[in-house]
């Protein structure tokens, strides 16, 4: 009589694979109403409302068409980076969390595959958003372009985790159209439909305490020659820690249940 010995090793880095990442990707871009929401969209406002105010400046010396290029790209990237990590609700409604436990690939390796794929929808909306920019006119120094580029990007992953919090939150039916509204109403009290510089005292106070203030200012700043603000890092850095909080125990529930 013989027996068979299973190998049960786990996979190397949980079962994160480039070509699932790939993959990921992929089906992310196959979606139409994702890429109208990242890709055309914040483009379109540009071209409206962005080159009308060609020539313009503000107080601080800011080419207006500039500053709300820049801001757009931040629409971009954070609706972009959102819809990626919201995806897990389509997911969980299929019953995928519950399958999670019968493959080789760990939760921690499927939650960064997300987060991945979310950074790089991110990062197709602020190229796409600043290649529109350059065509239209916008002429700034090339540092404010990258460092600008890259607040921008990697300042949306907070939206991300924002994403996966929804994401394990809501029902999947409900989940774009419950998000859709939220962001467009944290960008205005955010600064990025219209400049905090004009808006009144009261609400750019309310602006300082909203997730979207952190990585607007930082995306911003190279475009008026300021130095890093700390209050708009420490922003950041807490919107993140809670999202990102709040993500891992709903996780932590959503795979406990099966």
């Amino acid at each position: 009589m013989t027996t068979t010995t299973v190998d049960r090793r786990r996979p190397a880095f949980g079962g994160f694979t480039l070509a699932n990442l790939t993959l990921e990707i992929r089906r992310v871009l196959r979606n139409r109403r994702t890429l109208f929401f990242i890709l055309i969209m914040p483009p379109a406002f540009f071209l409206l409302f962005g080159l009308s105010n060609r020539g313009q400046t503000l107080d601080n010396g800011a080419q207006v068409t500039a500053y709300i290029m820049i801001s757009l790209a931040v629409y971009g990237a954070m609706v972009a980076t959102t819809s990626g990590g919201a995806m897990v609700a389509v997911e969980r409604a299929q019953g995928w969390s519950r399958q999670l436990r019968l493959t080789p690939l760990r939760p921690a390796a499927y939650v960064a595959t997300k987060v991945l794929t979310a950074m790089v929808l991110g990062l197709l909306a602020v190229l796409v958003e600043f290649v529109v920019g350059a065509v239209t006119g916008v002429r700034v120094p090339a540092h404010v372009w990258l460092f600008s580029g890259l607040a921008a990007w990697l300042g949306s992953l907070v939206f991300a985790a924002f994403g996966l919090f929804v994401g394990y939150l809501a029902p999947a039916e409900n989940v774009m159209q419950f998000l859709g509204p939220i962001l467009a109403i944290l960008a205005m009290l955010g600064g990025l439909f219209v400049p905090l510089e004009v808006l009144p005292e009261v609400m750019r106070q309310i602006a300082r305490f909203t997730p979207v203030y952190g990585v607007g200012e930082l995306a911003r700043a190279p475009l008026a020659g300021d130095g890093v603000s700390g209050g708009a890092l420490l922003n950041l850095v807490l919107w993140s820690t809670a999202f990102g909080f709040g993500a891992g125990r709903l996780f932590r529930r959503d795979t406990a249940r099966v």
